[in-house]
């Protein structure tokens, strides 16, 4: 498709009169001459004000704003750029009649779209609509489409067209119209369209911005469970777009729309809004302190917000979808559209019981009403909410790779996969009671009691417990299992350390190639083949690591009865104290190698200034493109990002970006570590000090035989744990192999308008990317948007519900709100290591944009922690976690830096502010504010 020339004068209409760097005219252009009326005035609508254009004019979110402005409802002033003016520009501009062409022909709606951009808009036309901005006071703007069918009952199309936020000046809001007009023509306008005939035509709202300091949403009816009179708000700091794409923590709230009381509310700690970072620039920044665990709102601001929002339900004559910011106090409306889906109880993953694919239905009563639950010690990477993306991916671990890693630790029937996982409220659980009952093949959990007891929080009580799978059978299967397992286990000792070196040198080869491939050059069917490798390689990765992971946890439990039984009180939680020096650990490692790092930093002035004074996001490019900041890359980046850099938090969730695609947090650890007066080395070898200290003294007390059996456990303990972090490393690359392939999958897609941003591949299913990839299937039929909108529906709505439990029988009711009392000062959780100490606490939501915040000897208190967390707990003082168990990393990695933390607390992130005075007991599991 051609682009028609415009003319001189057209050009010359739309460049700017001057104004200074803050928008606003100059003195020469305040002298001159009032402007004639503007040429399309008619076809420009004051919104609130009489005027002559339909609501099909207004287009839907235009019409909306109309009603509720001439309502007197607080609606921030606007004008509306109407069809008929857009009509008037493709006209004028010579585009309608190669527009009706182009679509006749079917040509791509994204040529149509390059050449609403390339054109400057007609002088006529510019000059209409700066006329409009001159009369609304030349404001900052935000600049909004506004199509006949949007926001309307039948069809919301909401995403589907441009919004440009924060404009200032003639200039940049001619560029904002042409954008929002272009966006009709989008590919995901267009997909969204589809079989609904030609473009059409669309309206622009042009509406003062409201600089946000609170922003949010409120359904007039329950959005998941249809709940009957119960307004649900969401609400965060700065601007509601943070809130859309999902990037910021947001409070919760429901009224009850009769009393207009709160019944409900969920306070999430809150480290990052989005907000206007430069004229024109969107994007996100840090909560102010004092905000951070406060509400967004007040109860009065609710019961007005809610007052507001009934009467534009009674007024509108349906439930309501609304939009609304608030800036000092002032309450605005920025949208309303009715809720175009009818609200239904949330059954995806079930609302009371952790949901099996397939084999739901097909269980015994007492099966799904006796079954034990559990997320504890199932390994870091499934921590914490999942994404539909990684409980997907999750879903294919469970079909393809966990049974043969049973079968690695000498199970000869591994069973019913679809049995071995649930997944409920977006968090994955194993089947305790079903992995049991298939362990009782091997001699060491032959008792299920030895791996039951192992999964278990305070939560369930294990003395009415009773497996409803019962005991795998006796007789002849069980000597044949038992043998199977016999043979497996010598096998296993023989081979362990070699499969452990060969899985490093692996793991190095994999990441080598994957790091010098061009995935954007592959055609769709070679990346289908090269994600198939990297589903083996995973695939291989979980089955070799398994036997270490499960050995280690095996000989971890031998030493805790063995402790308990012949050390008596002696042996309360000594366990933890008698296990190896077990600093060369891969986890606690990178903590010590960051601190090299650092230090070599500070060795180079240069280096150091380009990694404290440039933006996080762009430290990495100013050290590559320095001499000196090149050189320590090559010597000290990549050798670290080589050893670490698939690393990052809850691995299993592709979503998550590792420190080799995103290393904000190394350089923000990098500048901790450099100020701070102290090494990993000090610490470490404090730590191991003090252990080998007191495990000598206590094994001096035993009878030789018993500390002679006591070493040779700890002995295997040491090897198991350390082969286990030797090739926990291939583990990790092989998600972050899989994950790179998705996310080429998912720019495709952007391309090709199926995904609005890659924001969205979070709201894919993993099964369908591989078969989108393996060919047959156009993108809108892999990927379809209703598909992508009620997944993102689910995840908005579990992430609203309380944390669900580390362990539970049969069903749990994850709807009830939970609030814990505000002014409690004593928690009781799980000691998980030793030591007494006394701090001020730093709730850490955000890891990548809090750690710098973080200071030497502060009590780190958080929701869970991962191994990407290793490095602050080198100068953490204590911590505390919501969820954990005596193997959880939070554990594991405190004991080895020797320091105190109390963990499963279940509420210490809402009881505990920052800034408070703590006491953290690791011995009895006791976290007290002394002072707030």
């Amino acid at each position: 498709m051609t682009t028609k020339a415009t003319t001189d004068s057209a050009a010359n209409a739309s460049a700017p009169a001057p104004e200074t760097t803050d928008g606003t005219a100059t003195a020469e252009t305040a002298d001159a001459p009032a402007p004639a009326r503007a040429p399309h005035a008619d076809l420009v609508a004051v919104l609130g004000r009489p005027h002559a254009a339909t609501p099909e004019e207004l287009g839907g979110k235009a019409a909306r704003l109309d009603e509720l402005t001439a309502a007197g409802l607080p609606v921030p002033p606007a004008f509306c750029l109407t069809t008929a003016l857009f009509d008037v520009f493709l006209r004028e501009s010579g585009l309608a009649a190669e527009i009706r062409a182009a679509e006749a022909r079917g040509e791509s709606a994204l040529t149509v779209r390059e050449s609403v951009l390339a054109l400057d808009i007609p002088e006529p036309v510019a000059r209409t609509i700066l006329a409009a901005y001159e009369d609304l006071g030349r404001p900052r703007v935000a600049v909004r489409s506004s199509a006949p069918r949007e926001d309307s009952a039948e069809r919301s199309f909401a995403g589907q067209h441009d919004t440009v936020l924060d404009v200032s000046g003639d200039a940049a809001l001619l560029d904002a119209v042409r954008v929002c007009w272009a966006s009709l023509w989008s590919d995901r306008a267009a997909a969204y369209r589809a079989g609904d005939g030609p473009a059409g035509s669309i309206a622009v709202v042009v509406q003062e911005m409201v600089p946000a300091d609170v922003s949010g949403v409120l359904f007039t009816v329950d959005p998941v469970g249809g709940r009957p009179n119960r307004l649900v708000v969401e609400a965060c700091c700065g601007l509601g777009e943070g809130l859309v794409s999902g990037r910021v923590s947001s409070d919760f709230f429901v009224v009850d729309d009769r009393t207009l009381d709160v019944v409900e509310e969920r306070v999430r700690y809150k480290v990052t809004k989005c907000a206007p970072l430069a004229p024109g620039r969107i994007g996100m920044t840090k909560v102010d302190a004092a905000d951070r665990d406060a509400p967004c709102l007040t109860r009065d601001q609710l019961a007005a917000l809610a007052r507001i929002a009934l009467e534009i339900r009674d007024t509108g004559g349906a439930e309501q979808d609304i939009e609304w910011a608030m800036h000092d106090g002032t309450l605005y409306l920025l949208q309303a559209r009715p809720i175009t889906t009818r609200p239904r109880p949330e059954t995806s993953d079930g609302a009371r019981s952790p949901y099996l694919p397939d084999l739901l239905e097909r269980q015994p009563d007492a099966v799904r009403h006796g079954t034990l639950w559990s997320r504890m010690d199932i390994g870091e990477i499934f921590v914490g909410l999942m994404s539909p993306l990684g409980l997907s991916f999750a879903r294919h671990y469970q079909d393809h790779v966990h049974g043969d890693c049973a079968a690695a630790l000498g199970v000869r029937d591994t069973g019913d996969v679809g049995l071995h996982m649930g997944f409920f409220q977006g968090h994955v659980y194993l089947n305790i009671s079903y992995t049991a009952y298939l362990l009782g093949q091997a001699l060491p959990t032959r008792d299920q009691r030895h791996f039951t007891r192992r999964f278990v929080s305070e939560e369930v009580d294990l003395a009415t417990y009773e497996n409803p799978f019962g005991t795998f059978p006796g007789g002849l299967e069980d000597l044949l299992s038992t043998t199977h397992w016999l043979r497996a286990t010598a096998g296993e000792m023989l081979v362990m350390k070699g499969r452990a070196r060969d899985m490093a040198e692996s793991r190095l080869y994999e990441f080598d190639r994957a790091r010098r491939l061009d995935l954007t050059r592959m055609g769709r069917r070679e990346l289908h083949a090269e994600l198939g490798r990297y589903l083996d390689y995973f695939h291989d990765a979980h089955v070799g690591y398994m036997p270490y992971y499960i050995n280690a946890f095996g000989f971890y439990g031998i030493l805790t009865e063995l402790c308990a039984k012949w050390l008596g009180a002696a042996g309360d939680n000594l366990q933890n104290r008698i296990k190896t020096d077990m600093s060369s650990l891969r986890t606690v490692a990178s903590a010590q190698e960051i601190w090299s790092v650092a230090q070599a930093a500070k060795a180079r002035p240069r280096v150091m200034e380009i990694i404290e004074a440039a933006p996080l996001d762009e430290v990495a490019d100013r050290l590559r493109a320095d001499p000196d900041g090149e050189a320590f890359w090559q010597s000290q980046m990549e050798p670290f990002l080589r050893a670490n850099g698939t690393r990052g938090r809850q691995e299993m969730e592709l979503t998550h970006q590792r420190w080799i695609d995103d290393p904000s947090y190394v350089f923000q650890m990098i500048r901790r570590y450099a100020a701070d007066g102290f090494t990993a080395d000090d610490i470490m070898g404090r730590s191991r000090a003090r252990q080998e200290g007191d495990v000598r003294a206590v094994l001096k007390k035993l009878p030789l035989p018993r500390r002679t059996t006591i070493e040779g456990v700890i002995s295997m303990y040491a090897l198991c744990s350390e082969l286990r972090e030797a090739t926990r490393m291939s583990m990790i690359t092989s998600i972050w192999l899989v994950r790179n392939v998705v996310y080429e999958a998912g720019r495709r897609l952007v391309e090709e308008g199926v995904l609005h941003s890659l924001d969205e591949v979070a709201f894919l299913d993993f099964a369908d990317v591989r078969r989108w990839l393996a060919g047959g299937l156009s993108a809108r039929e892999a990927f379809p948007r209703a598909a992508i909108e009620e997944r993102r529906r689910v995840h908005e709505y579990h992430n609203r519900l309380p944390e669900p439990p580390l362990t539970f029988v049969g069903e749990h009711d994850g709807t009830r709100a939970v609030r814990p009392v505000k002014d409690g000062a004593r928690l009781d959780g799980l000691g998980s290591s030793p030591g007494r100490i006394v701090g001020r606490a730093r709730i850490v939501e955000d890891l990548v944009w809090q750690a710098d915040e973080f200071q030497a000897g502060e009590i780190l208190v958080t929701r869970h922690t991962d191994a990407s967390w290793t490095p602050l707990f080198a100068i953490a003082g204590g911590v505390v976690t919501d969820i954990g168990s005596m193997l959880s990393h939070s554990s594991i990695v405190s004991r080895e830096f020797n320091v105190p933390s109390v963990v499963n607390t279940k509420y210490a992130t809402q009881v505990i502010n920052t800034g408070d005075m703590v006491m953290v007991d690791g011995d009895t599991g006791v976290v007290e504010v002394v002072e707030g």
